[in-house]
């Protein structure tokens, strides 16, 4: 997608460790219009799926679901990563390493809020080793509801995740997929 390919180019910040710091206009302070432009460019990639909920995981990627399911006309429903006391009933859960934290988390879903009878669709901010969609993937499968796709605002295609997906046959969308980069510099994958 090329306004957040713009975006990134202007505003983004390479930091150590492979870290793409796009907080001041994605995960942190969002640009509306950019988020608008971004739900409707998934709602379009996705509008023959059937597509019935999507699923992301708290909370750099509540805002993107929340974006996307407005303009799919779906519920979306975030794994948390911390259980709480008004979550109550059956869970969902798996163990997912955050990248970005370097921390493992045993992320949770109610069961009450998954079915066999949904088609979901997986959405998350970021997309680099895959642990997080490959732990929302197990729950669904627990769930016995049909995974649509995984799609990402931004991949980072030179660590793996993507491809190892793609490679089970699972459908995998970036709206923006970065080849490589390095202080200073970023390079997009072209289709």
């Amino acid at each position: 997608m090329q306004a957040l390919i713009d975006r990134i180019l202007a505003d983004a910040e390479i930091l150590p460790g492979n870290i793409i710091k796009v907080g001041g206009f994605l995960n942190h302070q969002y640009n509306t219009d950019l988020l608008r432009e971004m739900g409707k460019e998934v709602a379009r990639l996705y509008a023959n799926e059937g597509v019935t909920k999507i699923v992301t995981i708290e909370a750099s990627g509540i805002a993107f679901a929340a974006a996307v399911a407005l303009e799919m006309n779906v519920p979306f429903v975030f794994a948390k990563k911390h259980s709480t006391a008004n979550l109550g009933g059956e869970v969902y859960s798996a163990t997912v390493h955050s990248y970005t934290h370097n921390k493992d988390y045993n992320i949770i879903i109610p069961k009450a809020y998954l079915s066999q009878n949904d088609c979901v669709l997986i959405l998350d901010d970021f997309l680099a080793k895959g642990a997080a969609a490959r732990g929302l993937i197990e729950i669904i499968k627990a769930s016995g509801a049909k995974l649509a796709g995984v799609c990402t605002q931004i991949e980072k295609g030179f660590q793996g995740g993507g491809d190892e997906l793609r490679d089970l046959g699972i459908r995998v969308d970036a709206l923006a997929l970065v080849e490589s980069m390095s202080e200073g510099s970023i390079t997009f994958r072209q289709d």
